[in-house]
């Protein structure tokens, strides 16, 4: 079975290399001028999941939120300036508090910075530790081609246009993933993500004690599991940072349990039970609760395509010598 797992993979994997994505970005890009790269991210993602390891989830989810908008260019680790004044991406509400992991970006910069001087891109490191990340929970690992150059420009309005919302419908979801060439099939199988992480009450509080003008709860949220909810999110409260588990039997492990939740009515965000609303989707997402290899490896190709969205090569962009910051 192993065998025939790796085999998959490779295959799955290898129908993206080859489709000429992005020609100008490779397997082994830094073979030759910065051969222990990959390794030095693997250390840091590593070494961050020890101290906290809700981290792998923000990794992952900090690469969908950097490749949908303007591409997979790092605009996502840009910080706001004051002189000149822009509010960057990672100060949106869509994206802050709940991206996390800036600081393993960091370390493997300041080692990559040591060692092989403006030859790494963040857009590179990035992805490599999201790769590392669904590896280290449980996922299946993948080559990821690299090449990118980072991007000089990251605005907090640009969060508000492109990516995808806790309450987004069906229709709004097919859409937003089909702006950046995915299909809808790989939309529910990127959206196995959520299997890791957490969210604050504030995403879903709305299914709880505000959802219509006709009833406070969501009907299609499981009974059971709300009361739970609202046990872990009281209506009223002023706290800020309360968060929940997304997948609550397993939040640190990339299984298939995100979508044996879907099954039972306890999708914790309405964009994530909308998958059950739609024929075709909802075979997908009983298909997925059973098949965890088949997922994995459906999973894994797709973060291969995903990585390639309107990336930057050749002499576009640049390799920042600080991740947070323009050169």
């Amino acid at each position: 079975m192993g065998k025939r797992v790796e085999i998959w993979v490779a295959l799955a994997v290898g129908l993206w290399l080859s489709a000429g994505l992005e020609a100008q970005i490779q397997v082994g890009f830094y073979d030759d001028t910065c051969p222990v790269a990959e390794a030095i991210v693997l250390g840091e993602v590593s070494r961050g999941l020890i101290g906290d390891g809700g981290v792998a989830a923000g990794l992952v989810r900090m690469h969908f939120h950097d490749c949908f908008i303007r591409g997979c260019d790092g605009s996502i680790l840009i910080d706001s300036t004051t002189n000149p004044p822009n509010k960057a991406e990672k100060d949106s509400p869509v994206n802050n508090p709940s991206l996390r992991g800036f600081e393993v970006i960091d370390n493997a910069k300041d080692q990559l910075e040591t060692i092989c001087p403006g030859v790494v891109s963040c857009a590179d490191i990035l992805a490599f530790a999201a790769r590392d990340s669904v590896l280290l929970t449980g996922g299946f690992g993948y080559d990821v081609p690299a090449g990118r150059r980072d991007g000089r420009i990251s605005l907090l309005s640009d969060t508000f246009i492109d990516l995808p919302r806790p309450a987004s419908n069906m229709a709004q979801l097919i859409q937003f993933f089909a702006r950046k060439g995915l299909t809808k099939e790989e939309m529910v199988t990127l959206s196995g993500a959520h299997t890791i992480g957490r969210s604050h009450c504030t995403s879903f509080s709305n299914r709880l004690y505000n959802f219509s003008s006709t009833t406070s709860q969501d009907p299609s949220l499981d009974p059971s599991y709300a009361a739970q909810l609202k046990r872990q999110c009281p209506q009223g409260s002023t706290n800020p940072n309360l968060v929940v588990p997304i997948n609550p039997s397993s939040p640190n492990f990339m299984d298939t349990a995100y979508y044996s939740d879907l099954l039972a009515n306890r999708g914790l965000f309405i964009s994530d039970q909308v998958l059950m609303t739609d024929p075709s989707t909802a075979a997908q997402v009983t298909q997925n609760a059973v098949s965890g290899l088949s997922w994995r490896a459906n999973f894994a190709a797709a973060m291969v395509k995903m990585g390639q969205i309107g990336v930057l090569t050749g002499n576009a962009g640049e390799i920042r010598s600080n991740c947070r910051v323009i050169n």
